[in-house]
């Protein structure tokens, strides 16, 4: 019985190798097939998402307003301007934009294959800036002012009765869509960080029986009267909005409300830093690479490294094909973790081989020392690839958008060279065991 289920599964791991070959590079098996049939539609061709270093794209220019924050404070501010913007971008580290802050208020968006500069802009979204103000001294004064000028419609003398203060988006911890109990009408609930509770506890206590404004991308949301001084850093914007509309602004203010208001000034089309020629070689190098690696794991371990040989191949058309489904974008940063998890697959294959070496020369049967091999070797490859993927973590969580892809590809590559050594290996070594060749114990040797 499990001599057919391991043929059998050793039969799907080809088939699937062959399957996932024709959904990483169609257009090959396309005219192979249409030189002998005409009449073959052939397999849908899905390109790879190339990062700008591979293939250019557009960048954005924008301008931050600095009025009101301290000259200390300026550098911070941008900073988090520029995690604000990757953030919205890329939030899972597979699109790699580059963002840089250009001298002391400008922040540079460049996203890769993205050739119309508007359609970057639609990329980016609408970030939010929100503020709260509180009333000036004289407001009761400026809303006499107002009132007057309104009934003359001499609109020059008006005059902003709110004066910003120091709570922005930037000490927001979470926005959610929540409906008031007594109108049932969408709301966007608010809850700042410590530092923001600390500040929203003092502006309410500086301004009771007073309006508080909100203010969202300099347009007045909302302006309630408070009451009491609150504690705890919850606050609730209200106003006239749909389910949709509150339901987007608290994502939106969710995936990063700006620390700064920000204006778009220039936007332009990028070309690749590398050329054609550069990724060909690339490429040549990378299979150059490869094809030495398998040569030295037949030569050296002979049966064990065919298959060990097979199931690297597995593995990455495997990979390749996760890489077009998501899709992640591949830069040379995004390679080089791909071409990094290539070498822990092939370090676990080498700790299983060398322990059914060992197991062989005890003189026990093949299939055993197989399956024993397996088992002892599987605690070293477990903490070495654990260890990577928890290094990988850290370089995802506090990495910039370029450190993210390497770190996203090299999850990936290590999860799946985890499963092709430890499964797919172990599949077709116990089928070989099941035919004339797993009973020549030199070529296992």
């Amino acid at each position: 019985m499990h001599t057919r289920i391991y043929k059998l599964l050793s039969l799907l791991v080809i088939v699937v190798i062959i399957a996932l070959a024709i959904f990483i590079y169609p257009k090959y098996f396309n005219n192979l097939i249409k030189s002998i049939n005409p009449n073959f539609l052939g397999f849908p061709e899905k390109e790879f998402r190339l990062g700008l270093d591979l293939q250019g794209g557009a960048e954005l220019l924008y301008q931050a307003d600095l009025t009101g924050i301290k000259t200390e404070d300026i550098g911070a501010a941008m900073d988090g301007l520029r995690a604000v913007i990757e953030k919205r971008i890329d939030i899972f580290g597979v699109r790699e934009p580059e963002i840089k802050i250009m001298g002391d208020n400008r922040v540079s968006v460049q996203l890769a294959g993205i050739k119309d500069p508007n359609e970057a802009v639609k990329e980016i979204g609408r970030t939010p800036y929100l503020v709260f103000m509180e009333p000036k001294e004289n407001y009761e004064e400026i809303l006499e002012i107002n009132q007057k000028a309104l009934e003359e419609q001499d609109y020059d003398k008006m005059q902003d009765p709110f004066t910003p203060t120091d709570l922005t988006g930037r000490y927001l911890k979470k926005a959610q869509l929540n409906f008031n109990p007594q109108t049932s009408e969408p709301v966007v609930s608010l809850e700042f960080n410590d530092e923001g509770s600390k500040l929203f506890e003092e502006l309410t206590k500086n301004n009771l029986q007073k309006p508080l404004a909100i203010f969202i991308d300099d347009e007045l949301i909302s302006a309630p009267i408070v009451q009491d001084v609150i504690v705890g850093g919850s606050a609730q914007i209200t106003g006239k909005f749909t389910d949709k509309e509150a339901k987007e602004l608290a994502t939106n203010l969710n995936s990063g409300a700006l620390p700064v208001p920000i204006t778009l000034i220039s936007q332009k089309s990028v070309g690749a830093t590398l050329g054609i020629e550069s990724v060909k070689a690339s490429m040549i190098a990378g299979a150059i690479g490869l094809i030495a690696i398998i040569i030295f794991m037949i030569i050296y371990y002979r049966a064990s490294g065919f298959l060990a040989s097979l199931a690297l191949l597995f593995y990455g058309v495997l990979i390749l094909s996760i890489f077009k489904i998501i899709p992640v974008t591949m830069t040379l940063a995004g390679i080089g973790g791909f071409v990094l998890s290539i070498g822990m697959a092939v370090d676990a294959n080498i700790l299983i081989f060398s322990r059914v070496k060992e197991e062989l020369r005890e003189d026990k049967e093949i299939g055993s020392a197989i399956k024993s091999g397996f088992s002892r070797a599987w605690p070293s490859i477990r903490d070495g690839n654990l260890t990577t993927l928890l290094v990988a973590l850290i370089l995802f969580n506090f990495g910039t958008s370029f450190v993210k892809g390497f770190a996203t590809t090299l999850m990936i590559g290590v999860v799946i060279s985890m499963f092709s050594a430890i499964i797919i290996t172990r599949i077709l070594m116990l089928a070989m065991t099941q035919t004339r060749f797993g009973k020549i114990k030199r070529i296992w040797r």
